[in-house]
């Protein structure tokens, strides 16, 4: 225990002194795996489907705010959906400027959320990013996942139906629009996902924050519960045909990064708990205040024998 502490006071310190080179690269790194999978998702045009642009464009993020990747990204999703149909442009397009009003009006700091909400979809672990968000958000999170969910699920529905679409050439634009609109609206295993994400986030937020021993690590547990639980509950009410099996794995990978996320957020020292009662002319204070667990890193000594061994030699030659 006492090394991985060590270990992390290092990484917390290499951090502080070279941020301002590990921030534009992990924009960049965040920029690139963003644009690299919507590009394997959706190319359809190939003149941005090219590693020379994605490159130059994430590497111009990685100096620019975390609002612009999302920008990028978004706009990369709609000139590959041109190219593909402008039905789906539109509705896409629309579902976009909806849920930027939103996250812009309720949660503009959760930029990282929007983006890793997708990501972590392809990746087969969605189930990190409400249970993470409990711990470190607020409720007001839960907006910038439904954002990111969204995101994945209109996407997921034109990937899925790419020739039902190409199929309605002859069709009235109202109808085909309609099709699209249908299609991601009427989605049931993206409203019950919404719903079981929406409340995974705010009861870990809500337990986190109680004065209580243990409170994240009770909280995390008590977040994995529940979003199996209305996972399944929605799957039984409008048999969504959720894997369970990929349910339940997905929750116990979203426990581990979180205990690993309460490692470096959180780290505290339950057994020397001290409680203080103190008071002013209006009122009376009862403060818990639980230590947090910290090393200072190890320093290195240096002996220097070859010094020990010249005064030594000096000294039997002067008595000579």
């Amino acid at each position: 225990m006492t090394g991985l502490l060590v270990a992390k006071q290092i990484l917390m310190t290499l951090y502080s002194k070279y941020e301002v080179y590990i921030t534009p690269l992990l924009k960049f790194l965040l920029a690139l795996v963003s644009l690299l999978l919507i590009n394997s998702r959706i190319g359809y045009m190939d003149s941005i489907d090219k590693m020379t642009v994605v490159l130059i464009v994430s590497l111009m993020c990685s100096f620019m705010p975390m609002n612009f990747i999302v920008v990028v990204a978004a706009v990369f999703i709609m000139l590959h959906l041109y190219a593909f149909n402008l039905i789906c442009t539109i509705v896409v397009g629309v579902g976009f400027l909806l849920m930027f009003l939103v996250y812009l009006r309720f949660s503009p700091k959760d930029t990282l959320v929007v983006l890793l909400t997708p990501i972590c979809f392809l990746l087969r672990i969605p189930y990190v990013i409400p249970l993470v968000m409990g711990l470190v958000g607020t409720p007001v999170s839960a907006v910038s996942i439904a954002c990111g969910a969204v995101v994945y699920y209109m996407l997921h529905f034109v990937t899925q139906n790419v020739s039902s679409i190409l199929a309605m050439v002859d069709e009235e634009m109202t109808v085909k629009f309609k099709y699209v609109v249908d299609g991601v609206l009427n989605n049931r295993e993206m409203v019950i996902t919404i719903a079981a994400f929406a409340v995974t986030v705010i009861l870990v937020y809500l337990i986190r924050r109680l004065s209580i021993d243990y409170a994240w690590t009770i909280a995390m547990a008590a977040g994995v519960v529940v979003n199996i639980m209305v996972l399944l509950v929605g799957d039984l009410m409008f048999d969504t045909n959720v894997a369970l099996l990929e349910v339940i794995l997905g929750n116990i990978l979203s426990l581990f990064v979180a205990a690993v996320l309460q490692f470096f957020v959180f780290n505290v020292d339950y057994s020397r708990t001290e409680k203080v009662q103190f008071e002013d002319d209006e009122y009376y204070y009862y403060v818990k205040a639980v230590p947090k667990i910290s090393v200072s890193r190890p320093e290195k000594k240096v002996k220097q024998i070859n010094s020990q061994k010249n005064r030594t030699s000096s000294k039997t030659r002067s008595t000579h």
